[in-house]
């Protein structure tokens, strides 16, 4: 029991943190939890078939060759997971009636990313142990937030824009980019150092993050 408590705490945290930030106009319960459920099972299940033809295609041979490890992390990791969180921001969320100001894009794609997260670090922890339970908690899953954040900011702006099309897909790029620099530090730990840029990827995500909230707080057509 305490181990999942220790997976789900973090998760906990940032949708309540995520859920007060939407001060004008919250967002109903039951589609909040519909996205996240969305996010453990089918996010999950797209992630394990995308990964597996993508793990064909471009196979690892060598943990030490760098560009190997460049393609696993951005492309058969990061493209494969920010792009099964994608589809169901893109086909349930945003299409839903309660998604009407910028910040819902937000919203909902942190409780997609949020779902897969909680599901990845229960079995994370469980497997490897408490202490990769903490160290997740302040890396892998604010990690995975910071990636919806930046994916929903854009796509919250695509759901009133005529410019759909090209803000979903920045939104999925700029995700798929902030996720597969903070794996691909870590992949190539075999060259001493490496993984300070994890940490500063994950720095500057949370950063741009901060800017994104407040950006579309502040434009929220809600706001008295």
């Amino acid at each position: 029991m305490s181990l999942l408590l220790l997976a789900i705490a973090p998760v906990t945290i940032i949708i309540l943190y995520i859920y007060f930030k939407d001060k004008y106009e919250k967002e109903p319960i039951g589609i909040l939890t519909k996205s996240f459920l969305l996010g453990a099972t089918v996010s999950i299940i797209l992630t394990f078939i995308l990964g597996y033809i993508a793990s064909i295609f471009i196979p690892i041979t060598d943990i030490k060759n760098v560009f190997q490890q460049f393609l696993k992390a951005f492309i058969v990791v990061a493209l494969v997971e920010e792009f099964s969180k994608y589809v169901i921001v893109k086909f349930y969320a945003q299409k839903n009636k309660e998604f009407n100001e910028p910040f819902d894009g937000i919203v909902y794609s942190v409780m997609v990313s949020m779902g897969f997260a909680a599901l990845e670090n229960i079995l994370y922890t469980f497997q490897h142990g408490a202490a990769t339970g903490l160290t997740r908690a302040f890396t892998a899953v604010p990690a995975h937030a910071t990636f919806a954040i930046l994916m929903g900011y854009f796509m919250g702006k695509a759901k009133f824009s005529k410019h759909k099309v090209k803000l979903n897909l920045l939104g999925l790029l700029l995700a798929t980019l902030f996720h597969g620099a903070y794996d691909f530090f870590l992949f190539i730990n075999f060259i001493p150092g490496m993984w300070i840029g994890a940490i500063i990827s994950l720095i500057l995500g949370i950063v741009l993050s901060r800017k994104a909230i407040r950006k579309h707080q502040n434009s929220s057509i809600f706001k008295v």
